[in-house]
C-alpha cells in the first residue's frame, strides 16, 4: 500500500524536484546570509523557520511553473525528456493548481512576517512567473533566475529590521552573480539541445568564452563577498569561509575545463557547498564576536 501511494505522490515530488534538493539550497543560503546580516547573527527562530520553509515552498513551484512553460519542449532534450508534464503523468491544469496552491502558502508565510516583507514578496512572485519564459525572447534567462533566488535578500532585511539597507543590495548583487555563473554552467549541460530547439540561455550566448566570463563572475561574486565583509565589519572567520568557497570555484573550472556534460552538472552541485562554506564562516564569525 506504501509503495502504491508513493508511486500516486511520485510525479508531483518529481515537478516540484523535492526528490532534487540542490535548488532548495541554493535559494536558501542567500536568505540566511541574508537574515544573519540583518539579524547582527541573531536572527529571530521565528524568521528563519519562515525562509527555510519559504525556500522549499517557491522553488518547488517555480520548478512547477518552469515545467509547465516547457511542457513542449522538455520531450526535446535528454535530460529533461522524462519529466511528468512532458511525458503526460500530470496534465497541465495539474500543474497550475499545484502552482497556485503552493504561492498561497508562501503568502501564508509571508503574512507571518511584517507588511515591508508583505510587499516585497510581489516581486519574488513576478520573477518567478517571468523568469521560465525568458529564455525564449532573450540569451540571458540567467539574469532573471538570478534575480529571483535573490529576492529573498531584501524580503530577509524587510522582515528582521523592517528596512531594506544598502548592504542587503550588496547580497543581493553577490547571489545574482553567483547565480548567473552556476546557472550558465547548469546550461552548458544542455547546450546542443537548447541550440537545436531554440531555447536561449548565456551558455550559448558566451559561446566558446563560456569558461572565461563564468571565471569573471565567479571573481566579481568573491569581490563582492569581500566588499560585504567590510560593511558589515566581519572578521577572520568570514573571510576564512569566503577563501574556502573561492577554492571551490576554483575546483568548479577545472571541472568544467573540457565541457563535459557530467562534469559540468558536477560542477552545478558543487555550489551548495560554496553557499553553506559562506554561511558557517558568516555565523561562527558573529558566534566569535558574542
Amino acid at each position: 500500500m506504501k509503495k502504491l501511494a508513493l508511486g500516486k505522490w511520485m510525479p508531483y515530488i518529481q515537478l516540484t524536484r523535492l526528490d532534487r534538493p540542490i535548488g532548495i539550497f541554493l535559494v536558501m543560503w542567500p536568505a540566511l546570509w541574508a537574515l544573519w546580516l540583518a539579524g547582527a547573527g541573531q536572527p529571530s527562530i521565528a524568521n528563519v523557520v519562515i525562509f527555510v520553509l519559504g525556500a522549499i515552498v517557491m522553488r518547488s513551484a517555480g520548478c512547477v511553473i518552469n515545467d509547465y512553460a516547457d511542457r513542449d519542449i522538455d520531450g526535446h532534450v535528454e535530460r529533461t525528456k522524462d519529466r511528468p508534464l512532458a511525458t503526460g503523468k500530470v496534465s497541465p491544469k495539474q500543474a497550475l493548481g499545484l502552482f497556485f496552491g503552493l504561492c498561497l502558502v508562501a503568502l501564508l508565510l509571508v503574512l507571518c512576517t511584517n507588511q515591508l516583507t508583505f510587499y516585497w514578496s510581489f516581486g519574488g512572485l513576478g520573477l518567478a512567473i517571468l523568469y521560465p519564459f525568458m529564455k525564449r525572447y532573450t540569451y540571458l534567462p540567467q539574469v532573471f533566475l538570478g534575480a529571483a533566488f535573490a529576492w529573498a535578500v531584501p524580503m530577509a532585511f524587510a522582515a528582521q529590521q523592517e528596512a531594506v539597507p544598502p548592504l542587503a543590495w550588496l547580497v543581493f548583487l553577490a547571489t545574482v552573480l553567483w547565480t548567473v555563473a552556476y546557472d550558465t554552467i547548469y546550461a552548458m549541460v544542455d547546450r546542443e539541445d537548447d541550440i537545436k530547439i531554440g531555447v536561449k540561455s548565456t551558455a550559448i550566448l558566451f559561446g566558446e568564452a563560456d569558461r572565461a566570463i563564468i571565471a569573471c563572475l565567479q571573481t566579481m561574486f568573491v569581490l563582492t563577498l569581500c566588499l560585504i565583509g567590510n560593511e558589515a565589519d566581519l572578521g577572520q572567520f568570514y573571510f576564512l569561509g569566503v577563501v574556502a568557497a573561492s577554492c571551490l570555484l576554483v575546483y568548479q573550472q577545472h571541472l568544467i575545463r573540457l565541457r563535459y556534460r557530467q562534469e559540468c552538472f558536477q560542477a552545478f552541485l558543487n555550489n551548495n557547498w560554496v553557499g553553506m562554506l559562506v554561511f558557517f564562516g558568516l555565523a561562527l564569525d558573529f558566534i566569535a564576536k558574542a
